[in-house]
């Protein structure tokens, strides 16, 4: 190819890409959406997001990729030239890996101000928008039919009549796994969970992949499910979502979470360093915690609201739980010891 060629498919690259920035920002600099960064389970409803553009005059895109880690992951790589404008779905866990990473400009929404107060002093660079809490889910008529009470804490797994019962995931690969390996460190310490594991692994403990697996195809409650094993680790809000999504009304949740050794996980969203709309980040920040959002936390991704007096579905009053006392561990012990216990925890399980 001539160096003319060459000239010329480079001036026209430049006005291609000249025309998607001014696309993007109506002609001038003043930008016309904002960019949310998420993971796979991020929901919102139409009239919601149609709510907030209304009320911001902006378009809001969501740009979705794998789980919370992997959208972590790949954010740290692109740190000050992030893809968006706004991240969702950083949680207790791995809080400290964003913060220590430059990632995330510091912002404190006046709406923190409506919060429970359990959420209402976040680390300065993120704001809390929903919580969720990691529990033990059982299938009701499969205990009732075999006349086995299920178990009512941790301890109970491993003994004998819950043998080959229990299906969990792999913390090295899914978020509630890695929350219930954590409540297993709150529960019985460090070293002692280790102990707890190797009785787990005793007793026929199954482990796959993510949550998708354990609670679609291994746990024996779920819909439709093909799967043996009456025992899952799933989410305080689970039931809710039997009954929601039932083929036909049901008075009564075919599964129940068990509420002894629940862990909670209380997801974030941040403002990227180096967004190209930081006044358009911070309005949708803010707006996701405003009432309209906030209502519609339940019924989308089946989490728990933050902001205070938001009323719940009527299937969550009903057939889900909020733990009185969940467990929880700080997030620099997490940061500072996650990757150790994840790898002594795949020396004694997997094996």
């Amino acid at each position: 190819m001539s160096r003319c060629v060459l000239l010329r498919c480079a001036a026209a690259a430049a006005v291609v890409a000249a025309t998607l920035v001014a696309a993007a920002c109506g002609g001038d600099d003043t930008p016309t959406d904002v960019v949310l960064v998420t993971h796979d389970s991020f929901a919102v409803s139409k009239a919601v997001k149609q709510a907030f553009e209304r009320e911001s005059g902006l378009t809001l895109r969501i740009l979705q990729g794998g789980d919370a880690n992997e959208v972590l992951n790949r954010s740290l790589l692109t740190a000050g030239d992030p893809q968006g404008d706004v991240v969702f779905g950083i949680d207790d866990s791995v809080l400290s890996r964003a913060v220590g990473g430059d990632l995330l400009e510091e912002y404190r929404s006046p709406e923190l101000s409506t919060v429970e107060p359990d959420f209402a002093n976040p680390d300065p660079h993120v704001t809390p928008i929903d919580h969720g809490e990691v529990c033990l889910n059982v299938d009701r008529r499969w205990f009732a039919s075999r006349h086995v009470p299920p178990p009512k804490t941790l301890a109970d797994l491993i003994l004998d009549r819950y043998r080959n019962l229990l299906v969990v995931e792999n913390p090295a690969t899914s978020s509630p796994g890695l929350a219930f390996l954590l409540a297993t460190v709150a529960t019985y310490g460090d070293p002692g969970w280790q102990t707890y594991w190797r009785g787990l692994r005793a007793n026929g403990v199954r482990v796959v992949d993510g949550w998708e697996e354990a609670y679609t195809q291994q746990f024996s409650g779920a819909s439709g499910s093909p799967g043996k094993r009456p025992i899952v680790v799933s989410y305080a809000s689970s039931p809710a979502a039997e009954v929601i999504f039932a083929s036909k009304p049901l008075a009564t949740a075919p599964t129940a979470a068990v509420e002894e050794g629940c862990y909670r996980q209380v997801e974030y969203a941040g403002v990227l360093r180096g967004a190209h709309n930081e006044d358009g980040a911070r309005k949708l920040i803010d707006f996701m915690l405003s009432e309209r959002f906030q209502a519609d936390v339940p019924g989308s991704m089946f989490v728990y609201p933050v902001r205070a007096g938001v009323p719940l579905p009527e299937a969550f009053a009903k057939h889900a739980i909020v733990p009185r006392d969940p467990l929880q561990l700080p997030a620099a012990q997490v940061d500072a010891n996650r990757d150790r216990w994840v790898a002594r925890w795949t020396e004694i399980v997997v094996r």
